[in-house]
């Protein structure tokens, strides 16, 4: 099923999305599956349960290169809060690129290639939304030296859930000695893939770069193996929610810091202590002395989801304190839940809301993240 998608861009698996019967929507551009028939709420189960296959091609992918590592690193440190420098052959950290506020533009993620032979190469999966912003302020800053290249022929999947690595040692053997963002070049198959032990649902899982001409093999030989099912936009959201995971433009945007969005595990002791990236003087002053506003958790009361947009209050008062970012029904813990920014001094967890949906206040609770167990696999040292 196809809905006003005619002037969209495609991912090179669109065909292979309407084969599968799958509900194409606009996102972010580009006529992108938001479900299949299996439904969302039973593609989420399934991929908690077993594997779950996601076409995410439409993400940016690019690579900045230089001379080598220190040089490269040291320029991105100029655009991001985290230690590039130190990031080790073979893997991946999750970043923010920061506006002259400390606001993030996007958040994204950096790998540095294992192969001796790409020193100097750091790799980059930035949303799609937020990709051509992305490439222009890089190209604004770049050096002498350093170079962006984008990757236009490259499409990108996400196989994830407790059984992906099973699934994906049949075709690469290699995936299976990956530990969480941990990446590596290998072949699926005999197609030459990069991969990553990494996603966006709190499972385990891949996320595998082709070639934009292999993507279809690739997925046709993924879904023929039983324990994994096509998945789409809805449970993908679904899943990252229960995850406390950030959706860009939603929970966090060019307004919004790292400390506000409760995301500076992506800055490492380091910068915090240099404050050395945009923005450094607001950011290090709201580590210092806490921000006026702050991301939070909700568990809400009974069955009804508050979505996007609902104001929070406190309970019995009609003035709005903040509003919700996130928010939907969340299948593995069969309740509704949720995700806001409030003032600093509502965010403690335990304290009581009320979010309101059709004119009716719903009682909310604040609580920890993620909502669900996150599941990564960690090698054992």
């Amino acid at each position: 099923m196809v809905e006003q998608t005619t002037d969209l861009l495609k991912t090179p698996l669109y065909d292979l999305h309407v084969e599968l019967g799958g509900k194409m929507v606009p996102f972010a551009g580009y006529a992108m599956p938001v479900q299949y028939p299996l439904g969302i709420m039973k593609e989420h189960l399934h991929t908690r349960d077993a594997a779950g296959l996601f076409d995410v091609s439409h993400m940016g992918q690019a690579a900045l290169k230089g001379p080598d590592h220190d040089t490269v690193a040291t320029f991105l440190e100029t655009l991001v809060p985290s230690n590039i420098k130190e990031l080790k052959a073979g893997k991946q950290r999750y970043t923010v690129l920061l506006n002259g506020e400390g606001g993030i533009i996007d958040d994204l993620m950096v790998s540095r290639p294992a192969e001796p032979s790409r020193e100097g190469e750091l790799l980059l999966v930035v949303n799609a939304a937020r990709k051509s912003v992305d490439y222009d302020v890089i190209r604004a800053r770049l050096p002498e030296g350093i170079s962006l290249e984008t990757y236009e022929d490259k499409a990108l999947l996400a196989l994830q859930g407790p059984k992906a690595a099973e699934v994906m040692a049949l075709h690469a053997p290699e995936a299976a000695e990956l530990g969480f963002m941990s990446v590596a070049s290998m072949e699926f198959d005999g197609v030459a893939v990069h991969v990553s032990r990494s996603g966006y649902t709190g499972e385990d899982g891949y996320e595998i770069s082709v070639p934009a001409g292999a993507a279809e093999a690739v997925a046709k030989a993924l879904l023929a193996d039983e324990r994994v099912e096509a998945i789409g936009l809805g449970a993908r959201d679904s899943l990252r929610l229960e995850a406390g995971l950030c959706l860009y433009g939603h929970d966090i945007d060019e307004t919004t810091s790292p400390v506000e969005g409760d995301i500076t595990f992506c800055m490492q002791k380091r910068r915090k202590e240099a404050g050395d990236f945009p923005g450094g003087a607001r950011i290090l002053k709201e580590l210092a002395q806490g921000p006026k506003r702050k991301r939070v958790a909700l568990k809400i009361d009974g069955r009804a989801p508050a979505r996007e947009g609902a104001e929070i209050r406190v309970p019995g008062s009609d003035e709005a304190i903040g509003t919700v970012t996130s928010g939907g029904f969340a299948p593995t813990l069969g309740a509704p839940i949720a995700m806001g920014y409030v003032p600093t001094e509502f965010s403690e967890v335990g304290t009581e809301l009320a979010l309101v949906v059709r004119g009716r206040e719903l009682p909310a609770t604040v609580t920890t993240t993620p909502f669900v167990p996150q599941r990564y696999y960690r090698k054992p040292k």
